[in-house]
């Protein structure tokens, strides 16, 4: 479990960055396995959720999960929607009692918060989500409920610089859509770039006037600590698991969980 120094100083709001440690899933899920996505037992994951709901103290049904796609969309989260299917890589709400979650398993899990507006929100920024501007459409939503904010977010673990290995397409991609973002790569051989997500997305946060700051762990270096879609590539695993980063706003600071 990690956690921003920025974020704990508010009270009012509980958050995690948790492990792939100490759960119930076997096998290739070892063992906090949050993802509804991957073939791990149904009951397990569900046993996973409910553990990290009890951590969050909030009941099981409240904590609020995405159907996550690689997209740009972000929803706000409401009483008349909070219990349905969620398809979006980005959630926001001023509702208290529920914890917002995001699973990861490489791409940068970013939780946020702002503190004048008591709005709370989190990103699922893979290089896909963050090439068509998931950050900034989720600060324009939260600042759309009110101009005067003061936002911080988390940036979590997520696939390092030394780890994450590109071709020269993936590249091209980034460059021609601006030559600055030749900052965020590094060359390794004629034909591979090292990309640093992390970098990317930290500084669309920045350029929102976010402030920021990084819990900072690689997924696939750090394979007793987190799930990786990259590496279980690598080893030829058939599927992977999915961590899980939180935050929500509790009704009262009693434990709520039953």
């Amino acid at each position: 479990m990690f956690y921003s120094k920025k974020l704990n100083r508010f009270k009012e709001i509980k958050h995690c960055f948790f492990s792939k440690k100490n759960g119930y899933s076997t096998g290739i899920y070892k063992s906090l396995n949050c993802g509804h996505g991957s073939k791990d037992n149904k009951k397990n994951i569900q046993k996973n959720l409910k553990l990290v709901a009890k951590k969050m103290c909030v009941k099981p049904k409240n904590l609020v999960l995405m159907h996550q796609t690689h997209s740009n969309n972000v929803i706000e989260i409401k009483r008349m929607n909070y219990k349905k299917k969620i398809y979006a890589d980005a959630m926001i709400t001023k509702m208290r009692g529920i914890s917002l979650g995001v699973l990861t398993a490489d791409c940068v899990p970013v939780i946020l918060y702002d503190s004048r507006n008591k709005i709370i929100g989190c990103i699922h920024a893979g290089w896909q989500g963050a090439f068509k501007k998931i950050v900034k459409k989720t600060i324009k939503k939260i600042k759309k409920i009110s101009s005067n904010s003061k936002i911080y977010a988390s940036v979590g673990p997520c696939i390092g610089l030394k780890s994450y290995e590109v071709d020269i397409k993936f590249y091209n991609k980034f460059v021609s859509k601006s030559p600055k973002n030749k900052l965020y790569f590094l060359n390794k051989s004629k034909s591979k770039k090292l990309f640093n997500l992390r970098r990317y997305v930290t500084d669309k946060l920045k350029q929102c006037k976010v402030e920021v700051d990084q819990v900072s762990h690689d997924t696939f270096a750090e394979k007793n600590k987190f799930f990786s879609y990259r590496r279980s590539c690598k080893l030829k695993q058939k599927d992977y698991g999915r961590c899980i980063s939180t935050i929500g706003m509790l009704n009262s600071f009693e434990k709520i969980y039953k």
